[in-house]
């Protein structure tokens, strides 16, 4: 039956109401408009949770796409500036702080420990940052787009590795908060409580998503930066510039390529997950400036933090107070060195927010990996995973809460080791057997396991670079035989072994891989 259309004017405004056969029911556009109740839950436990997930989105904003592809029609690109400033609020925090006391702790000058700080974060910071310009060209989370040259079944190494390093940049976030929040009330919140509190606020902002996390990070990193420069006015003044390092030879080389190390590795560490947050950008964003953005804004507000640890840990050999106060913990001492008293209880609580910055950043990605692990998976809400992640802080963060030193050490440098060995092989693909071209990856088929690599030439080099990285670390329970052999104490080189050993074999490799699968 044709549709009659009946018009009514009443001053100037024309109403147009459209009729419908008596015997059809009402348009989509009409239930729509009329029937304003929810849908009801839908059954199963799985549903029933992107059900309350959907309606938290709604009411909320909670991210509920999880890791699928983001097409180019459906993105929401943030003000480019954020590729900069993100970082600036997750590096610019007591944890880098406390990474520039190391210096310090293995023998080294201070203008040692300041120089081997600047290289070793520029250097990483670019690794991450060629990292970075696959993002919005691909629309794909860091993991998946693994998948295109470890293959299916090696890129869950990836995933697996991911959920443990975001893991332990979470405890360590909330160690170093928890350690400012004991502080600050004088002993009466215990460290563990602290590193509750500091887990609980950055699940918050985990929780809802992207939006949230970026909203954060555009804003948080201008209160930290205020603070590290008030910080450099009231202490840089007390460095020992003058007291030389007792390390000669082979045993200083060793000690600077072991600090090197570490840095690099903590801000290499983000090259596996930098990606996730720049999905929304436009495809034709430019990749200079992604690649610029990404390296300053993780290299600059890293040294800021860095820097003046190296300073203050290199006067705990003449200065007695500080010292003494650095052995009732980090924020202690950070309340001794600034002043009046009140204004540094004040700062101090301001920077319990900067382990939030990391938090946010490192939680948000290690659900994503999870979903990322295994298709099953992804069925579950990013929420509940964000849910299983804090509780893993949580423990981690109480374990460890009393050795933050130790735990950068060792924690950080082995973030470099296979964050080297995944550059090399992304690099390699994209540029040797992509021809540096986008056009070359079929995105359409990200999540298609018989349509990725067959994963032999990916996982071969991986291991074969974690073989290298073993023969060459330096740890506080392991010297690695080729390590050993540099100074007295060892000289960490895992890092360029594990970029050799994996080149090396991941070339031929994959020849003979794509020479055996033509099309993968």
């Amino acid at each position: 039956m044709a549709s009659r259309e009946l018009s009514e004017k009443k001053g100037e405004e024309t109403t147009v109401i459209s009729s419908i056969p008596s015997n059809s029911g009402p348009s989509e556009t009409e239930s729509a408009e009329f029937d304003t109740a929810p849908p009801p839950p839908p059954n199963g436990i799985l549903a029933r949770l992107r059900h309350y997930e959907a309606l938290l989105d709604d009411k909320l904003g909670v991210e509920k796409n999880g890791p699928a592809r983001i097409l180019p029609e459906d993105r929401n690109p943030p003000n480019q500036a954020i590729m900069a400033l993100m970082w600036a609020s997750g590096t610019m925090n007591l944890s880098c702080f406390a990474t520039g006391f190391l210096g310090w702790e293995f023998g080294l000058d201070l203008k040692q420990s300041i120089l081997t700080v600047i290289f070793g974060t520029l250097l990483g910071s670019m690794v991450t940052g060629w990292c970075a310009t696959l993002g919005p060209g691909t629309g794909l989370r860091q993991v998946a787009i693994t998948r295109y040259s470890f293959g299916w079944w090696p890129s869950k190494i990836i995933a697996a590795l991911n959920v443990i390093e975001q893991l332990g940049w979470s405890s360590v976030g909330s160690i170093t908060g928890g350690l400012a929040l004991s502080a600050v009330s004088d002993g009466k919140v215990s460290l563990v409580l602290g590193v509750i509190i500091v887990a609980v606020l950055g699940l918050i902002f985990s929780f809802i998503g992207l939006r949230a996390v970026l909203w954060y990070e555009s804003w948080a990193w201008a209160t930290f930066f205020v603070i590290f420069m008030i910080m450099y006015g009231e202490a840089a003044n007390f460095a020992d510039v003058k007291t030389p390092s007792v390390l000669e030879g082979q045993t200083l080389s060793g000690t600077v390529m072991t600090l090197l190390a570490i840095v690099y590795g903590s801000s290499s560490s983000w090259s596996s997950i930098v990606s996730d947050y720049y999905v929304h950008y436009p495809v034709n964003t430019s990749k200079t400036k992604v690649f610029l953005l990404t390296s300053l804004g993780i290299t600059i507000p890293t040294c800021i933090s860095m820097v003046i640890g190296c300073c203050v840990g290199s006067t705990m050999g003449v200065n007695t107070e500080w010292a003494n106060a650095y052995d009732d913990g980090l924020g202690y001492l950070i309340q001794t060195i600034l002043f009046p008293r009140g204004f540094a209880k004040f700062l101090l609580v301001v920077l319990v927010l900067s382990g939030i910055g990391t938090n946010c950043i490192a939680i948000y990605s290690a659900a994503l990996s999870i979903q990322l692990f295994a298709r099953p998976l992804q069925v579950v809400p990013r929420a509940f995973w964000t849910l299983i992640i804090f509780v893993g802080i949580i423990l981690l963060g109480v374990a460890g809460r009393n050795h933050l030193l130790a735990v950068l050490q060792n924690f950080l440098s082995l973030l470099g080791y296979w964050n080297t060995a995944f550059f090399v092989i992304l690099f390699t693909e994209h540029y040797l057997f992509r021809k540096g071209n986008l056009e070359n990856y079929n995105l359409e088929v990200w999540n298609t396991e018989s349509k990725m690599p067959i994963g032999f030439a990916g996982l071969i080099a991986f291991l074969l670079g974690i073989v290298g990285c073993i023969l060459g670390m330096v740890q506080t329970w392991y010297v690695g035989v080729i390590a050993a052999m540099i100074g007295e104490t060892g000289g960490d080189i895992g890092n360029q072994l594990a970029f050799a050993f994996t080149l090396i074999s991941y070339v031929p490799l994959r020849y003979w891989e794509r020479a055996r699968f033509p099309g993968r």
